[in-house]
């Protein structure tokens, strides 16, 4: 979601959805360049149809059990099929929840990387024992015990007896709430706690004329990419609202004062991201099942955000100030979808440096599919929230390649970044990025000028942002877990890129120095 003021708690894409002094030279190839393209097509991610997913998952939900106890997990520990990732060649990435005599265990989650041949490795969000001494509540839920349910807390300190409950209702700029508070059972303790709604900034008024997937009857349905709806809730702040429909095959007019003009933005949006999750990632669809998610425009009154929510499983765009800028702008599509991609998949809890990280997985993406949609009125850059003005100034909500223009964001990795707003947090893994994807110093792309620096005074070479994103999402997809950090996401990418380019590859090397760059070791 959007914001600007940074007082207010994580709820805005916009201000307020972890080296060398050496000169990287990606032109220096070790092996041949057809051993290299043989290694990344075997290390990505096979496109599976909704019925194949559902018969991965079947099949290695029935294989649970004996996973559970190969992985060394005790007899009141079971693990439930969260994900299956099938890599080209015949790896298996298993990600799982786990439960503890049938209570979810939070913070978990596991994946399990199953190679043809039979090697096995474990990616852990826990290092610790599962193990309480009862599941008998000693202290009652303190809030909305209607809703509490009884879990494990494992995603910090010592496991413990714990109560999850949602508290519902509205933040300060009008966004929904949904705040789950973990309580701990026997002491009454709060032990965690984190905002559920994850939030992004946002013929099209951003994007000019485009082709819209549409329905028989003239609707905004995409048939051809899971079924996504557009829908109007003229400034109502809750349901489904109604779906756009139209007498012929023409929506909006580019300007916003017609309401057709930001559903075409954001359905745009939803297709293009759609697009790019599948011809680049491999992906079908946010869950990998095929089914879209689902958007609603004309949200509120002069609402200054856009937001992601799992419980609707669905994008939200308001109209911006006096209702003349809609949060319908396709790197804010792009933010918002994939935030629901960063919750089917590693599930980076939205606080501290892994709320960091799940924001800029955020941005990441969402540049990633502006790059790729290649439109003319609107092209590829590295600012974020660019077209939408939410300052009023002209000036984007993020950089990347210098984070901290924005006033805000950290540049660099450092021990208090955990304890900056997530969308803050977040500019060291953007800085990450754009350092992999472009290198450092002065450069223009796409008449944009960017200047970025590097925390040891080194010079990097980008090895392109195509490679930097197919990393990024095979650490996101494959080796993340709920509670990774920017240590973590180092380990991460660094399997990744062993996984698509080779352990002694350039691109590894990259991937090192980058991190090397904001101070990530």
């Amino acid at each position: 979601m959007i914001r600007q003021q940074s007082s207010h708690r994580r709820t805005a894409l916009s201000t307020a959805l972890i080296a060398s002094a050496a000169m990287l030279v990606v032109g220096i190839q070790t092996g041949s360049a057809s051993a290299d393209a043989q290694r990344e097509a075997g290390a990505t991610a096979l496109v599976l149809t909704g019925p194949q997913r559902a018969a991965a998952v079947q099949e290695a939900q029935a294989g649970a059990a004996a996973t559970a106890k190969a992985i060394g997990l005790a007899d009141r520990e079971k693990l439930v099929v969260r994900d299956v990732v099938k890599d080209a060649d015949g790896t298996v990435h298993t990600r799982y929840e786990r439960t503890y005599e049938g209570l979810p265990v939070l913070g978990g989650d596991l994946v399990v990387h199953q190679k043809k041949d039979g090697a096995r490795a474990t990616t852990k969000a826990t290092g610790a024992r599962i193990s309480v001494p009862t599941t008998e509540a000693e202290a009652p839920a303190a809030t909305a015990r209607s809703t509490a349910r009884k879990v494990i807390w494992a995603a910090t300190g010592k496991p413990a007896l714990a109560w999850e409950t949602v508290v519902t209702g509205t933040q300060r700029d009008g966004t929904p709430s949904e705040r789950h508070v973990i309580t701990d059972a026997t002491t009454g303790k709060e032990l965690h706690s984190y905002e559920a709604i994850e939030t992004g900034v946002g013929n099209t008024q951003y994007s000019g004329q485009v082709t819209l997937g549409t329905a028989p009857g003239y609707t905004l349905t995409d048939t051809t990419r899971g079924g996504h709806k557009t829908y109007d809730l003229n400034g109502g702040t809750n349901g489904t609202g109604s779906l756009f429909t139209n007498s012929t095959d023409t929506w909006g007019n580019g300007l916003a004062t017609n309401r057709e003009t930001a559903a075409a933005d954001a359905h745009y949006g939803a297709a293009v991201t759609w697009d790019f999750y599948k011809n680049e990632l491999g992906r079908n669809g946010i869950r990998g099942d095929g089914v879209a998610a689902y958007s609603r425009v004309h949200y509120g009154n002069a609402y200054v955000n856009a937001f992601w929510s799992d419980s609707c499983f669905c994008m939200t765009y308001g109209d911006g100030t006096n209702n003349l800028k809609p949060l319908t702008s396709l790197d804010v599509a792009g933010h918002e979808m994939s935030h629901g991609l960063t919750a089917s998949t590693a599930g980076l809890r939205y606080s501290k440096e892994s709320g960091g990280l799940n924001e800029a997985t955020s941005d990441i993406l969402g540049t990633s599919v502006e790059f790729y949609a290649g439109n003319a009125t609107d092209v590829g850059d590295y600012l974020i929230g660019e077209k939408i003005d939410i300052r009023g100034n002209g000036t984007p909500l993020r950089y990347m390649d210098k984070p901290s223009r924005d006033g805000n964001s950290a540049d660099y990795w450092s021990s208090s970044v955990g304890r900056l707003d997530v969308h803050y947090s977040s500019g060291p893994a953007n800085h990450f990025f754009y350092l992999l994807s472009e290198g450092s110093g002065t450069k223009a792309i796409n008449g944009v000028t960017y200047n970025s620096p590097t925390y040891d005074n080194s010079t990097l070479t980008g090895i392109g942002r195509t490679k930097a994103y197919k990393i990024w999402y095979k650490a996101l997809s494959t080796y993340m877990t709920s509670s990774t950090n920017y240590a973590g996401a180092r380990t991460a990418t660094l399997s990744a890129a062993t996984d698509l380019y080779g352990a002694n590859s350039p691109e590894y090397t990259a991937v090192a120095k980058a991190w090397t760059a904001i101070n990530v070791k």
